[in-house]
């Protein structure tokens, strides 16, 4: 499968990586968000040995290599870029959740989907979370016999995510939570509301609505992180989600927990493990995991965790029907780990 890499930033560096690494794929392009990129060999921007793969911001140079897949990363999406590229035929594979242009709703929806059926093509979101925990989640109700609820609690220390903007949209830094500063982040987590509605197609609920949470917790010090400083007393850590309901009934539950640091003036506490998945049924099911990482990972590393989900879903996605994909269309990607072996 040939495979071009959209954007080489905190995630596409690693997923670029990904492609690199997989003896199935061959890396056919690379786009170049930034000007000084343009020309660099693949390799370059991601820390390996020279491709001879030149990235570029050409896109129609890009169309004319007659590859299969996309694997877009960009920190914000390009409505026009994803349509021109589903439409051209092109597989996207994307990490980036559109919410810059509204999230996969509306008229952003019809658009993509339009473009899938022009040119044949799919499109699959997907990342650690939203993705990976959802296929997984949505995989361990099979032993069961009967459902009650399904949840998955999000714990993380966010401090080795360095994006200030993405943190403080969310409100971190911010004196206190206003009610525009709640609807910015309602947007923002509308991920999980996606990926919630995702979970109920896929276990075939029909939900008359979602139903969304927030609340957030201050700095008991100032903390300064070089890349973001949080005052005393100014929001350090979030934590909310959404419900997806019939009736009066929670049936499928995401929620998150995010700090950058674990002093804070309400007595919060976090669950070591990632992630808390519990599906209320017959019978019950608790799962819970945790990444540890080597010694050798910095800080953005743990964006692996994101990318790879996307690399390994290439030949899934390719045997999926045209459209936006869902769960049970591209099932359970999983690693080649036969190849590496070898390595």
């Amino acid at each position: 499968m040939r495979v071009i890499q959209w954007t080489t930033g905190k995630v596409g560096k690693l997923s670029l990586r990904g492609i690199l690494d997989d003896p199935r794929l061959e890396l056919a392009g690379v786009y170049a968000y930034s000007d000084d990129k343009v020309g660099v060999d693949a390799g370059r921007l991601c820390g390996r040995p020279d491709t001879g793969v030149l990235a570029t911001a050409d896109i129609d140079a890009l169309l004319a290599l007659d590859a299969d897949t996309v694997i877009y990363t960009p920190f914000m999406a390009d409505l026009d870029h994803a349509t021109r590229l589903l439409a051209s035929g092109l597989d996207v594979i994307s990490t980036n959740l559109f919410l810059n242009v509204g999230g996969i709703q509306g008229e952003t929806e019809r658009k993509l989907a339009a473009a899938c059926e022009r040119g044949n093509s799919s499109l699959h979101i997907t990342g650690i979370n939203p993705g990976w925990v959802n296929a997984v989640t949505t995989a361990l109700t099979a032993v069961c016999r009967d459902i009650r609820s399904i949840s998955i609690f999000e714990s993380a220390d966010v401090s080795v995510y360095e994006s200030a903007e993405t943190w403080q949209a969310l409100g971190i830094s911010r004196p206190e939570a206003t009610p525009e500063l709640i609807e910015i982040a309602k947007l923002w987590m509308s991920t999980f509301r996606d990926s919630v509605r995702r979970m109920g197609v896929a276990l075939g609920y029909e939900f008359d609505d979602m139903d969304f949470s927030i609340e957030y917790a201050t700095a008991a010090e100032t903390v300064d992180l070089g890349w973001i400083r949080i005052e005393k007393d100014t929001i350090a850590a979030v934590r909310g989600g959404w419900a997806g309901t019939v009736g009066e009934k929670s049936l499928v539950r995401s929620n998150v927990a995010w700090y950058l640091t674990e002093k804070l003036n309400e007595s919060w506490e976090f669950d070591d493990d990632h992630y808390h998945i519990v599906i209320e049924g017959e019978p019950e099911v608790r799962t819970r995991i945790r990444f540890v990482p080597p010694d050798s990972w910095g800080n953005h590393e743990w964006d692996t965790m994101t990318a790879m989900p996307a690399v390994n879903a290439v030949f899934d996605v390719a045997r999926a029907p045209a459209g936006i994909s869902t769960l049970k269309e591209v099932g359970l990607p999983c690693a080649p780990a036969d190849l590496w072996l070898s390595r």
